[in-house]
């Protein structure tokens, strides 16, 4: 059985192949881990690399990068393609010094500029795309930190009943404050045992639906704007704090919503070729690495109903 290979960041793999002809051609592998791609008819996934000139690409015909992004309920996208004539494996080497940034690949026409001295291709093979979808709430608690129950379950922990678990609520407990703005990690150190806890009842700011104790919900102490954020509302200018956070102030005005929330997604798209043959070198599995597209970050909204 032949040797699995991979490539990684930093790894240079100088490697001499001797064709039929008899010619000694000199690869040096020395790719970063991440790709990028494009293309409106198919998608071409590439990565190059200067000194010496060369670049990795596969095309995968009738595809486009949002068919990549349709998870499952798992959150994993995973599709097998065979290397054909329309779907190829490329290595090339060129005579420039240098390759652009864009438009080597994909563009309507050609570079000019661009010498290309060696072009080998697989057409057998196989090419998996996966990818896997994370998403968080970016409040400055790590995600396994919010297992409230402990069960190693994340989507059961609810504080606020919302109907959105902890790892993803920016609110934990529905007072209307971001948790990230209830200090749950004052010195960002992991340890959440020095949460802010305001009137010391041994409940957290972030998951006390009233931080200050004096019997009215924090999101009912909008006595100035109801715009659900309570953090804007002062009656008493004289210290400054928050009617939320003050427990002399007792004015109550009953909210009605709760604030809209953002979910940040992340999506990372791999690609791993195996049992192909470009000649020069023939591998079980090569993994060809990890997307890199701005697109791959974004966020999605949610109101939940209030209760």
């Amino acid at each position: 059985m032949r040797k699995l290979f991979f490539i990684f960041l930093s790894l240079s793999l100088l490697s001499l192949y001797t064709c039929d002809d008899g010619d000694i051609i000199t690869v040096d592998f020395d790719f970063d881990e991440s790709f990028q791609a494009c293309g409106t008819d198919g998608l071409v996934f590439y990565k190059t690399k200067d000194s010496p000139s060369e670049s990795l690409s596969i095309k995968i015909a009738s595809i486009a990068l949002a068919d990549l992004l349709e998870v499952g309920d798992d959150g994993v996208y995973e599709e097998d393609f065979q290397l054909s004539s329309t779907n190829t494996f490329n290595y090339r080497t060129y005579s420039n010094a240098s390759l652009p940034s864009s438009g080597l690949f994909c563009s309507d026409v050609p570079l000019s500029s661009i010498k290309i001295t060696q072009d080998i291709e697989s057409t057998s093979g196989n090419v998996n795309i996966r990818t896997v979808l994370t998403e968080d709430d970016n409040d400055g608690i790590a995600a396994e930190l919010e297992d409230i129950n402990g069960n190693g379950d994340l989507t059961d922990d609810d504080t606020d009943g919302d109907g959105i678990p902890n790892y993803l609520d920016e609110d934990d407990d529905g007072d209307n404050v971001l948790t990230k703005n209830e200090k749950p990690d004052p010195n960002s150190d992991g340890d959440l045992s020095d949460a802010l806890d305001t009137d010391l009842d041994g409940i957290p700011n972030y998951l006390d639906d009233d931080d200050d104790g004096d019997g009215i919900k924090t999101r009912d102490e909008e006595n100035q704007t109801q715009n659900q954020n309570p953090t804007d509302d002062i009656s008493d200018t004289t210290t400054g704090i928050a009617d939320y956070l003050n427990a002399t102030v007792k004015e109550t005005v009953t909210a009605t919503a709760y604030r809209e929330h953002t979910i940040y997604q992340t999506y990372v798209v791999t690609l791993t070729v195996s049992n192909f043959d470009l000649q020069i070198i023939s591998l079980d599995v090569f993994e060809f690495g990890v997307l890199d597209d701005s697109s791959l970050s974004t966020t999605r909204k949610e109101t939940p109903p209030f209760n």
